[in-house]
C-alpha cells in the first residue's frame, strides 16, 4: 500500500483525534473557569468602595480589580469576565465590593444582578443617617460615604418630596429614613436604598396622619408647621424618651413651651439637638472639637450651632434622627399637661417633670444630691 493510501485511510482517525483534543482542551478550560469563578479572592481588612468607571472592557475591569486588591490573577479574571460578557452589564457608579469575593460574586455585584445575595438590615428608632450609613456599609449594602452623599443630594431629595430646610447644610434625608427591617441586595445603589427608606416613611406617614385627622391642618394654622416640623419634633421626642409612656408627656413639654406666651424666650433646651450639630456641621462649630457624643455646655451655648435649642428659639432646622411611628404619633397627639420642664432621673429611662422653674430646680438638686451619695 502506498504512503498516500495509508495516510488517506488514517486521515479520519487523525481528524477525530485532533477534534477530540480540541474539545478536551475547551472542556478543561471551561471547567477551570468554572472552578476559578467560585474561588475566594484575597482576604482584605475591609470591603472596598470604588466609583466604577463607565465603558470598561474585560481587560480593563480585571486590571482595576487587581489594583484594588480584589484578585491576584487578573489574566484569569479577564478570561472569566470576557466569557460571561460582563462588560455589557457593568453598572457604573459607586460600588462596595467585599473581601474574599469570588469572581462570580464580583460579576453579580458589578452588574447589580437580581440574583446577588441579600441581607436583612434593621434600622432602630432614633438612628441618625450617619448611624444608618455605618450599618449599611458594615452589612455590605453600600459605602457609608456614598449613602451620606445620596442622603444630602438636594436634587434627589426634591424628587422624593423631602421638604427643604431653612438652614444651609440641613437639607438631608434625616427624619425620612423610616426605622424598620429591610431586605437589601449586597452592593446596592445608595440612591435606590434611600428611595426605599423614604418610600416606607411616606407610607407610614400617610397611615399616621389618617389616624389623627385635622391635626396637621391645626398645626399649620397655629404654628405654621408641616410634615417637616412634625418629624423634627418627633425626632427630638425619640432621642429624649427612653420609655414608651413618656413620649406623649415629653411632647407636651415642648408644645407647652411653644404655646405659653409667658414662656420666654422660646428655647426648647434639648441636649440631643445641640449634639446633632456636631454630627451635621462640626466644621462650623468650634466647640465641637473633640466631640465624644455627649454635648458640653460650650456646645449647647455656641451661637454657630444652628441645631442648638439653647441658643435658637423654636425647633432646630430639621430632624436630628429618624423617628419611629410611636414618636411621630406622640408629636401628633401629645399628652395634656402643664409641664414646662423635665430632667433625667439618672436611671437611664425615666424623667422628672415640673410645671415651673422652681420645682424643676429642686428636682435637679435632689437628683444631684442622690448621685453624689
Amino acid at each position: 500500500m502506498s504512503r498516500w493510501r495509508r495516510l488517506r485511510f488514517r486521515w479520519p482517525v487523525l481528524v477525530s483525534v485532533a477534534v477530540g483534543a480540541v474539545a478536551a482542551a475547551i472542556l478543561a478550560s471551561g471547567t477551570a473557569l468554572r472552578c476559578f469563578a467560585h474561588q475566594p479572592g484575597p482576604a482584605l481588612e475591609e470591603s472596598v468602595a470604588v466609583g466604577w468607571p463607565p465603558g470598561l472592557d474585560a481587560a480593563e475591569a480585571a486590571q482595576l480589580l487587581a489594583d484594588l486588591g480584589l484578585t491576584t490573577r487578573p489574566t484569569a479574571l479577564e478570561l472569566y469576565l470576557r466569557s460571561t460578557e460582563a462588560s455589557s452589564c457593568f453598572r457604573p457608579g459607586p460600588h462596595l465590593l467585599p473581601s474574599q469575593a469570588p469572581p462570580e460574586l464580583l460579576r453579580q455585584l458589578l452588574c447589580r444582578g437580581p440574583d446577588r445575595p441579600v441581607v436583612r438590615v434593621t434600622i432602630p428608632e432614633g438612628f441618625t443617617r450617619f448611624a444608618v450609613a455605618e450599618r449599611l456599609e458594615r452589612l455590605g449594602v453600600c459605602a457609608k460615604a456614598a449613602f451620606l452623599h445620596a442622603s444630602s443630594d438636594v436634587v434627589l431629595l426634591h424628587s422624593l418630596g423631602v421638604e427643604a430646610a431653612d438652614v444651609a447644610g440641613a437639607d438631608t434625608a434625616e427624619g425620612y429614613l423610616f426605622p424598620a427591617t429591610y431586605e437589601l441586595g449586597l452592593d446596592s445603589d445608595p440612591r435606590r436604598v434611600l428611595r426605599r427608606f423614604v418610600t416606607e416613611a411616606d407610607r407610614r406617614w400617610q397611615r399616621l396622619q389618617a389616624a389623627h385627622p385635622g391635626v396637621l391642618a391645626d398645626l399649620e394654622r397655629e404654628l405654621g408647621w408641616g410634615r417637616h416640623e412634625v418629624l423634627t419634633l418627633a425626632s427630638m421626642i425619640e432621642r429624649e424618651a427612653r420609655v414608651a409612656e413618656e413620649r406623649p408627656v415629653i411632647a407636651s413639654v415642648f408644645f407647652n413651651r411653644l404655646r405659653d406666651d409667658a414662656f420666654r424666650p422660646k428655647l426648647l433646651q434639648s441636649d440631643p439637638t445641640s449634639a446633632y450639630g456636631c454630627l451635621a456641621m462640626p466644621e462650623r462649630i468650634a466647640a465641637c472639637s473633640g466631640f465624644s457624643g455627649v454635648p458640653t455646655p460650650q456646645i449647647n451655648a455656641d451661637p454657630r450651632n444652628s441645631y442648638s435649642t439653647y441658643v435658637n428659639e423654636g425647633l432646630p432646622p430639621g430632624p436630628i434622627a429618624n423617628p419611629g411611628a410611636a414618636a411621630i404619633d406622640a408629636a401628633l397627639a401629645p399628652a395634656e399637661t402643664s409641664y414646662l420642664y423635665f430632667v433625667a432621673t439618672g436611671d437611664g429611662a425615666h424623667h422628672v417633670f415640673s410645671d415651673d422653674y422652681e420645682s424643676h430646680r429642686r428636682a435637679v438638686d435632689r437628683l444631684r444630691d442622690r448621685s453624689e451619695r
